[in-house]
């Protein structure tokens, strides 16, 4: 039996396509115990993820961890599934549509057809799966591949592992598309814009906070220490932000959240920072988290009831989360312009070029016969 895949039916007359392939962490299949467990196990599992020695991780994760936290995280999950289903995945499956439909626009007024690029979304751990998402691409036609991860700060734990599902994949195909990788666009203008933008458009609706805090995931330290330029990332979108909204250093911080285990992680965090700003007398805060392209358990539930609850406990007022930026216009824009840009090249050649060519040869031979 072969260890690769089978591979699309190819024809020579059938025009190539170009591919973008979206990738986000994942969701469970359902707010419940068992799907829970198999999300977590999956993810937990990842060395990119927990860079503990293997053999005490897997002892600790499959003898304590799976049996406690699966039905702690189902009832989070409760809390903020939709009737469509995880909000995440519904979010990124808008996004993945409303990308395809930008970049058929944009194709169409550089004068190529409006399909020649194929969109697809793969999430790392969970369904679809990265490897589903590139056989779909090679089925419709794709033999090179943009992939687009949509974690804007790289972070080993969240860019790398998304790769190395790619490269795994790909490990099992006999045909390999030539790739591309965008591994980060923590300043990219136009995901700063859609920022500033989504927050300005909430702040004219809602009025404006004593202070913005932008909390980003966290990583542990140790991640810092050894070469990962996440923290540093993170701390530039916050102040690209900030300047393009007009705030002085006072009116923002940047934090830090999502922390498990006992270890230090990338400080100041998010929590204790809500509570510490109550403390001092703030009566409203605003939270944005510009590291999740779209709305999810960290930023529905941590965020938006956990947070919230713990800064008004704490004798704070008045407590906003600002959505993510899910389908804004503005950043569906930008994650166009963003692929385009690192298409590159790969939009010189009209994708029917080959296949035009070869019918005005057999047209040429077949007159010739007759």
């Amino acid at each position: 039996m072969s260890r690769f895949l089978p591979e699309p039916a190819f024809s020579h007359d059938k025009a190539t396509r170009l591919g973008v392939l979206l990738l986000n962490l994942g969701t469970p299949d359902a707010p419940t115990t068992s799907a829970v467990r198999r999300f977590l196990s999956e993810f937990l599992s990842d060395p990119r993820v927990v860079e503990i020695p293997r053999v005490a991780w897997v002892a600790l994760l499959h003898g304590v961890i799976l049996r406690v936290r699966p039905a702690r995280s189902a009832q989070r999950y409760a809390a903020v599934w939709t009737k469509d289903g995880s909000p995440l995945l519904v979010h990124s499956q808008r996004q993945r549509a409303l990308l395809l439909g930008y970049l058929g626009q944009r194709l169409k007024a550089l004068g190529l057809p409006s399909d020649y690029v194929q969109v697809e979304l793969g999430m790392c751990y969970g369904e679809p799966s990265t490897a589903e998402a590139l056989q779909r691409l090679r089925a419709g036609g794709c033999d090179r591949v943009l992939v687009l991860p949509l974690y804007p700060q790289y972070a080993a734990s969240t860019t790398a592992a998304a790769l190395d599902r790619v490269f795994a994949a790909m490990r099992r195909m006999r045909r390999m598309p030539a790739l591309r990788v965008v591994d980060s666009y923590y300043d990219d203008a136009g995901y700063i814009a859609a920022l500033v933008q989504s927050i300005n458009e909430y702040w004219v609706k809602h009025g404006r906070p004593d202070k913005l805090v932008l909390s980003f995931h966290g990583v542990p330290r140790q991640t810092l220490d050894r070469g990962d330029p996440y923290h540093c990332h993170c701390q530039k979108t916050g102040r690209l932000v900030a300047l393009e909204l007009g705030l002085k250093p006072e009116q923002f911080a940047v934090t830090f959240q999502s922390r498990f285990g006992r270890g230090e992680w990338l400080k100041p965090y998010t929590e204790p920072t809500l509570v510490a700003l109550a403390r001092e007398g703030l009566r409203r805060v605003d939270v944005a988290c510009p590291g999740f392209a779209a709305d999810c358990l960290e930023t529905l539930e941590e965020i938006a009831l956990e947070a919230k609850t713990a800064f008004l406990n704490a004798g704070g007022r008045e407590f906003h989360a600002i959505p993510c930026l899910n389908e804004h216009p503005a950043w569906i824009a930008a994650l166009a312009d963003l692929a385009l840009k690192n298409l590159g090249g790969w939009l010189d050649s009209p994708p029917d070029a080959a296949a035009r060519e070869l019918t005005q040869t057999r047209a040429k031979s077949l007159g010739a016969a007759a």
